[in-house]
């Protein structure tokens, strides 16, 4: 029991930064903007968030450092995808060629600033936000040593973003809105609606997502960024696309695709893998294996917002 609850515990640090990623992908495509540049964007944010803690990681108790680290970087990845959002709707570029740029940009960023700022490429934090055991329900048998027990706080907050992203795109006039512009935007010019203003809405939320799930990802995987967030960002959309751009089916791709990268992260620690004799790179390689096999099979029936990616034109009808 004790090998199947470290998995379990494993495979939330992965879940859960993949879904908010996924997340944040759907609210700049429900909105009909494609943003490819997940991924930049959680380098922003992991880069700023473990700045905080590499310099100021004693000024607080360590949830709270860690909550200011979340705010920042969320904030970060929100400057960072207005480049985004500006060159798509204002500038009306191409966005997949915008997203790549920030992909391009960000790494290389990250490895400047860490060594002008702060004299290192590999910023290094201490990780004291680990959680033995919450009070109360850490003791419940069995659902507790799974869901409450060696976990982090992000854990938490990533369940409650999933919930807070399904109610304001389904049961808010804001959501109604957003989709109406990345389904019908001319529709929705008509019938009074801002599409820049609902579509820069739409990319900024999607940065402060990103930038939070880049932070999120590093914390507990972690006591170093080192420019990389290890293509989480390209696998969440993976995550969007096999989750045909809902909520909760995008959890249960995010479990999917996070017990995958479980798996190839602690085969070493799994006794009945290690006796397989197979080598760990091959399991390295099997969630993006999977990856290209869903998508081989899920984007046939692809349930994508019918106006994302194109550019509008407000004196278009």
């Amino acid at each position: 029991m004790e090998l199947f609850y470290f998995i379990i515990q494993q495979t939330w640090m992965f879940v859960i930064p993949l879904m908010i990623v996924a997340l944040a992908g759907l609210f700049s495509e429900r909105s009909g903007v494609i943003n490819i540049a997940l991924e930049g964007i959680m380098l922003i944010g992991a880069l700023f968030g473990v700045s905080y803690l590499h310099l100021f990681g004693d000024a607080f108790s360590p949830q709270l450092n860690l909550i200011i680290a979340l705010i920042i970087a969320g904030v970060s990845g929100m400057l960072f995808s207005l480049l985004h959002a500006f060159a798509s709707i204002h500038m009306k570029a191409d966005q997949t060629i915008s997203g790549t740029a920030l992909n391009i940009f960000a790494p290389a960023f990250c490895v400047f600033f860490g060594r002008l700022i702060l004299g290192t490429q590999q910023i290094s934090f201490d990780n004291l936000f680990r959680i033995e055991s919450v009070p109360i329900l850490g003791d419940i048998p069995f659902i507790g040593p799974m869901f409450f027990q060696n976990t982090y706080i992000t854990t938490f907050i990533g369940i409650a973003i999933l919930f807070v992203s399904y109610v304001l795109l389904y049961k808010t006039k804001f959501g109604l809105r957003l989709r109406a512009c990345g389904e019908l935007p001319q529709a929705a010019d008509s019938a009074g609606i801002s599409v820049y203003k609902m579509r820069y809405a739409g990319v900024l939320i999607s940065g402060l997502l990103a930038g939070l799930g880049g932070i999120i990802l590093v914390v507990p995987t972690s006591t170093i960024f080192n420019a990389t967030v290890a293509g989480y960002g390209f696998l969440a959309l993976a995550v969007l696309i096999f989750g045909q751009w809902k909520p909760f089916k995008i959890f249960f791709a995010a479990l999917f695709f996070g017990f995958m990268k479980t798996i190839a992260a602690t085969s070493n620690a799994i006794p009945f893998l290690v006796a397989l004799g197979i080598p760990s790179v091959v399991y390295k390689i099997v969630p993006y294996i999977a990856t290209l096999i869903v998508l081989a099979f899920v984007s046939k029936n692809s349930a994508a917002p019918r106006a994302e990616g194109e550019p509008f034109d407000k004196g278009k009808r």
